[in-house]
This record gives C-alpha cells, sequence and structure tokens, in this order.
C-alpha cells in the first residue's frame, strides 16, 4: 500500500490512478465483443449455442437453454435450508427498502381548463446478468431483480453461464426463484448481453439490461446500449473509510480487505486524520493477510490501488473523499453524521463502525449495485427508478389555450418553424 500525505499533486495522482480500471480503458477488446454481437445478432441461436460450447464448454440446445422447474426444485435440494432462509431474510429487507422508492403517476389540474401530470409506466421486460463461474452470487440476484419487481416489471429474464455440465449455481437458482425471476437461461458473456438486446430463437430481447460481469460483459452493454438500455458499465469494486483517531484500527483493516478481496483491480483506500490509525491499520492488514484465503489476490489490489491517505484536518479529508466518489464510503468519526452531511459524492455511505460495507452487500436492503470509478458524482445506485419510465401528460381546453397562442406563434416563429406556429394559430383562425 501507499502511505502519503495529503495535497494537490497526491489528489490528482491518486484519481488518475483509479481511472486506469474503468472499463473504458479496455478498448482493446471492443473488436471481439463486437465481433460476438455481430453474430449472435446475425445467427441467433446458432452462435448462442456455438459461444457457449467455446466459452463454457457446455452443449446447448433450444431446449436445454432455459432452466426448468425440475432444475430449480434440484437447486432447493443442494442448498442448505438454513441458506434459503437467509436468503428469505435478506429479501424482506431489500423489498421493504425498494418498496419505499415506487413512484406513481400524478395530475394537477387548474380552474382556467388545463390538466399536467406524468404517467409513471413499469418497464415491459428486463434482462438481469448474473456472473457464474466458480462462484456463486445469490446476493446480485436478489439486488437486481426485487426492484424491477417492485417496479412493477411483468418479465424479469436472468442469463447466467452455465458450468459444463449444463448446470447453474444452485445458490443462483434458489435466489432467483425467491426473488420472482419469470426467466432463467444458462447463457453468459457477450453472447447473453446480445441474445438479451437483439433476441434469438430461443431468448426474446428485453428492453433493458442490469446485472454486472467482466470486461466482456460490460463492454457488450456498452455497445448494445441503444438497441436497449443498461444500468451502467460496472468497474471493479471500491471502498473509502474515511477515519479520525477514534476508529477502530482492526474493524478499519478488516473492512478495507473486504473489498480488495474481490479482483487484483478493486481499490481500498483509508483517509484519516490521524498518523497513528494509519500505522495501526498497516499492521492490522498484515496481521490478516496472513490467514484468508484471497490473500494474493488482496496483496495484488492493495499494492495497485491501496492507499492509507493521512489529511491535515477533516475539512481536506472530506474535500478528497468528495473528489474520489467512492462505490463505498465508510464514515468512522467520532460524529459519523455530522461528516456524512458534507458528503456529496458516494454511491453508498456506512455509519459507525458497526455498518460495515458487507452488511449493505447481503442483508441491510439499499440496494448494492453502485456507481464506480468516480461515477458517483453524478450516477446514484441502482433503484425502482431504473425500472420504469414516465410520460408527461398535457391537456388544455380552447379556453385555457386562447389567451396564449399568440404567445406560442410567435416563440415558434422566432425559431423559424412557420409549421409549428400554423398548429396552434389554425385553432383560432376564424375568431381574428
Amino acid at each position: 500500500m501507499k502511505k502519503l500525505n495529503i495535497d494537490k499533486e497526491t489528489t490528482k495522482n491518486i484519481l488518475n490512478d483509479l481511472l486506469k480500471r474503468s472499463p473504458n480503458n479496455y478498448d482493446q477488446y471492443a473488436d471481439r465483443v463486437q465481433a460476438i454481437l455481430d453474430e449472435v445478432k446475425a445467427k441467433g441461436d446458432e452462435a448462442l449455442f456455438d459461444y457457449t460450447a467455446r466459452f463454457d464448454g457446455c452443449q446447448l440446445t433450444k431446449d436445454t437453454i432455459r432452466v426448468t422447474k425440475e432444475e430449480i426444485e434440484e437447486a432447493y435440494e443442494k442448498v442448505d435450508p438454513s441458506m434459503v432462509e437467509i436468503i428469505r431474510k435478506a429479501l424482506v429487507n431489500i423489498r421493504d427498502y425498494h418498496e419505499k422508492q415506487r413512484q406513481y403517476s400524478w395530475f394537477d389540474s387548474q380552474p382556467n381548463g388545463t390538466i399536467l401530470g406524468q404517467k409513471v409506466t413499469a418497464l415491459a421486460s428486463v434482462g438481469v446478468y448474473v456472473p457464474g463461474g466458480k462462484a456463486a452470487y445469490p446476493s446480485s440476484v436478489l439486488m437486481n431483480i426485487v426492484p424491477a419487481q417492485v417496479a412493477g416489471v411483468e418479465k424479469i429474464v436472468m442469463v447466467t453461464p452455465p458450468d459444463k455440465e449444463g448446470k447453474v449455481t444452485p445458490e443462483t437458482l434458489v435466489a432467483a426463484n425467491e426473488a420472482g425471476a419469470t426467466h432463467v437461461y444458462k447463457v453468459g458473456g457477450a453472447q447473453a448481453v446480445a441474445a438479451l438486446a437483439y433476441g434469438t430463437e430461443s431468448i426474446a430481447k428485453v428492453d433493458k439490461i442490469v446485472g454486472p460481469g467482466n470486461i466482456y460483459v460490460a463492454l457488450a452493454k456498452k455497445a448494445v446500449y441503444g438497441h436497449v438500455s443498461i444500468d451502467s458499465i460496472a468497474g471493479p469494486s471500491e471502498i473509502l473509510v474515511l477515519a479520525d483517531e477514534s476508529a477502530n484500527a482492526h474493524f478499519v483493516a478488516a473492512d478495507m480487505l473486504s473489498q480488495a478481496e474481490h479482483d487484483e483491480l478493486a481499490s481500498a483506500i483509508l483517509v484519516t486524520t490521524s498518523k497513528e490509525l494509519a500505522d495501526k491499520v498497516e499492521k492490522e492488514i498484515e496481521g490478516y493477510l496472513t490467514y484468508l484465503s484471497r490473500a494474493d489476490i488482496i496483496r495484488k489490489s492493495l499494492d495497485q490501488f491501496g492507499y492509507l491517505l493521512i489529511a491535515e484536518d477533516m475539512e481536506q479529508a472530506i474535500e478528497i473523499t468528495n473528489n474520489i466518489a467512492s462505490e463505498h464510503l465508510e464514515i468512522v468519526t467520532k460524529n459519523p453524521f455530522e461528516v456524512m452531511t458534507k458528503i456529496k459524492n458516494a454511491g453508498a455511505i456506512f455509519l459507525g463502525e458497526y455498518s460495515s460495507e458487507p452488511l449493505g452487500d447481503y442483508f441491510a436492503g439499499p440496494n448494492h449495485v453502485l456507481p464506480t470509478n468516480g461515477t458517483a458524482k453524478f450516477f446514484s445506485p441502482l433503484s425502482v427508478d431504473d425500472f420504469i419510465k414516465k410520460s408527461s401528460i398535457i391537456y388544455y381546453s380552447k379556453e385555457a389555450l386562447a389567451p396564449l397562442h399568440k404567445d406560442i406563434e410567435a416563440f415558434a416563429k422566432a425559431e423559424r418553424l412557420t409549421a409549428h406556429a400554423n398548429s396552434i394559430a389554425v385553432r383560432f383562425e376564424n375568431e381574428e
């Protein structure tokens, strides 16, 4: 890890360093991804099955690509009942939180004969990408499906890579069934994104694609944007802990490593007003690395994108925190609620020493699909809003339009759009 005092040059270098992790910097893969997209678009299932055989070692057909009811029942038999119960408990919290985000149509009528409003409509269909391979991500399943279901999306299609035997991770299937997926398909990678974006004989086109994935999935989502909507281009995971001398170094170090273990591009940063705390955290990290199972990945992550940053005061600490705009921000100070009011940019904010980041990943309720790579400056966590669309409603009676029509016509003529002006004028042409 790099231990540095904060100044303007340090801040600039750190921001440039972190931006190297962005999927936008991996365009060398773009042509390969585009070739996959084009082939699936042109050949449909044929290309889909071919890429699945090539990349996942699994032979699919139109009869086996969709997960069956029997396969879901089999998954329940393989998952420990206690884990099923934990998934159900988490679902309650996640659903309750997202229910509070629900939006409704509204209308405002005036005595002069105008009605203005907004009609809220759920998207008809959504595709949820869930990573596969050796790892299982039931939490990702819950976080992507629940807000869509709460929004009222009728068709929720999940895609996830199969193993060589054509099986999907049991925990992933159980989570999908509990959360309310309507269709589950055994396909992953850029080819799955192509199927959701363009449609094939087996998988119908959806309106929006959400969910995390590797660089191929991220670039595929970027490429199909416009044919469908997407949630975001997710980058590697990151955490920033903002702490003062009151923080528990043992806890802080553990929390930083909870993100560094994701992959070698993950970022873990401590910003503190206490050099003593930074020194203690550094020692604690070394202690943890003697026994954590993913220590090799953690070391590489910390070597590349790990920082212990020492600020002159809390004002300077908050400033660099806002500049970095971390995906996960933990505030461990004497008064975290006061500090929180000065934070402008963060995906999710965790307050106090017992609100560690994994609480948000799995159980608290807020969504763990968050903006990365500084995009918290202008993006928000995944929410119910991502699964609805809004239509403006406009009604004017003749009496309401009459006193305004000349102003509207003048506005249109000022823009040299005479047909616009005429569209209004013809309604009053016999009254001049």
